[in-house]
């Protein structure tokens, strides 16, 4: 499984891992179908599959069908040169050999026992946009084929897990569906399961138990994101390495939920409604793995306290946290990327010694606050320090004294004016790279380069250097 970007300073992708539809190896002999005909299903040898997809054009008098020649079983070839037409049931039988199934994009309702049943080299079943419903998936839908590893539902109206699903899956995906609940059970055999996606459902915590995610021990990817859940769920795998919350209605995370996910590496919960009390401190401590807390677009009012040591990104912006105290860091000295932006912070609430334990730190962002002169005790290793959108109206050399490795400066959208700007100021910025270009100023050649540096930084008007 690929992990995602562990600097996500912004907001995540919605739907981090694997794509649901992303193209299997070639090789394997593949059913793929945009329309399909009684006409064009035929076997020319054993495990090839001659004619697939099928397109269908229909007249009064007689219809004419043209079938492709699927990936795996030679070149594509087409005859007709009209629209196709889309699915509406699948078809009843397909090959014993059959190894990739892909009916994706099509409007059907129901599957039948030997569509996908008795395939005992199928490893690939590609549903996703369709109009599946619960009742369209028949309970024996893939008995007799013990090998399906992938299996996307995704984008159909499932309106709860289906309970007969391969015990042999490796990747669930059943987002973008009508899912309210989870049956007890439904997901007890699947225990060699390493990606579920359950984004963009209904599921609510009564939809779930203790029991929903016990069994599989194999799980390392779980996106609960866009759900209506109040509370972190109970009873989640030990070896989960990401965990996806956002956009739910999640208000307060209860330490003994996550407390023995000590292989987590990726915790989401951005866009919540975690507020002062939501995150008590130290409820995150035992994640000792933990890599990346992404708190996008909450309630916070400070840094949460107590976060486990190893945290190597932290993403904040977009909360109430108003005040940065001596000790409010000091838990992640290995912290590289602290993301503070759009907050309440303002220069008298930030404490002097506030950063002094983030040796490791590469990249603040302090964007969108209230400050108005540059933060003391910043990090010697710091390569990109964003300070857009503040209130700053003086450049001191202080602060920046020592950052010899820092290549991206944002000062853009200030109240800086060329007399607040002190001498040697930018001394020390040896590795300063300037991005973007020069508009609306006045630029002679002769002039001292770090004045002409900062005109590109800033957007003043008439500047002269």
């Amino acid at each position: 499984m690929t992990l995602p970007s562990p600097t996500w300073g912004r907001a995540p992708s919605p739907h981090p891992g694997p794509a649901p539809h992303a193209a299997p190896a070639p090789g394997p002999t593949r059913w793929t179908a945009t329309a399909w005909t009684s006409g064009c299903s035929r076997t020319t040898s054993p495990g090839l599959l001659s004619t697939s997809p099928c397109r269908t054009t229909s007249s009064r008098s007689s219809p004419t069908t043209s079938c492709h020649v699927s990936a795996g079983c030679g070149p594509s070839t087409s005859t007709t040169t009209s629209s196709p037409l889309r699915l509406s049931v699948a078809p009843q039988f397909l090959p014993r050999s059959l190894r990739v199934a892909d009916l994706a994009a099509n409007e059907v309702t129901e599957i039948f026992p030997l569509t996908f049943g008795e395939k005992p080299a199928l490893r690939s079943v590609y549903l996703h946009n369709n109009q599946l419903s619960n009742a369209g998936l028949p309970p024996d839908a893939f008995r007799g084929s013990e090998a399906v590893a992938t299996l996307s539902l995704s984008s159909n109206q499932l309106s709860y897990v289906p309970p007969s699903l391969p015990p042999s899956l490796e990747r669930l995906h059943l987002q973008n569906n009508l899912i309210s609940k989870v049956p007890r059970g439904a997901l007890s055999r699947q225990t060699h399961l390493r990606e579920l996606y359950l984004q963009h459902n209904q599921l609510t915590d009564s939809g779930l138990d203790a029991t929903t995610f016990s069994k599989l021990h194999r799980l390392e990817y779980l996106d609960l994101s866009h759900n209506q859940l109040a509370a972190v769920p109970a009873g989640l795998p030990r070896t989960l390495a990401v965990l996806h919350l956002g956009r739910n209605r999640i208000r307060w995370v209860e330490a003994a939920r996550l407390g023995g996910l000590r292989g987590l590496r990726y915790l989401l919960l951005q866009h919540n409604q975690l507020g002062a009390t939501g995150l008590p401190a130290g409820a995150l401590r035992p994640l000792r793995g933990l890599h990346t807390l992404h708190l996008y677009g909450n309630r916070l009012d400070r840094v949460p306290q107590a976060l486990p040591r190893r945290l190597r990104a932290l993403v904040l912006p977009h909360n109430r946290v108003a005040a940065l105290g001596a000790r409010d860091l000091t838990s992640t000295p290995r912290l590289a990327e602290l993301n503070l932006a759009y907050n309440c912070l303002a220069s008298a609430r930030v404490h002097l010694r506030a950063f002094r334990r983030l040796r490791a730190l590469r990249s603040l962002d302090l964007a969108g606050n209230q400050l108005t002169q540059l933060p003391s005790g910043l990090p010697a290793g710091l390569h990109t320090l964003r300070l857009q959108r503040n209130q700053l109206r003086t450049l001191e050399p202080e602060p920046l004294a020592g950052l010899h490795q820092l290549q991206e400066l944002s000062l853009a959208h200030n109240r800086l004016r060329v007399g607040g700007i002190g001498p040697g100021t930018w001394h020390e910025l040896q590795a300063l790279q300037v991005r973007g270009r020069l508009v609306g100023h006045t630029i002679h050649r002769a002039a001292p380069s770090p004045l002409c540096l900062l005109a590109q930084l800033l957007p003043w008007k008439a500047l002269k250097c």
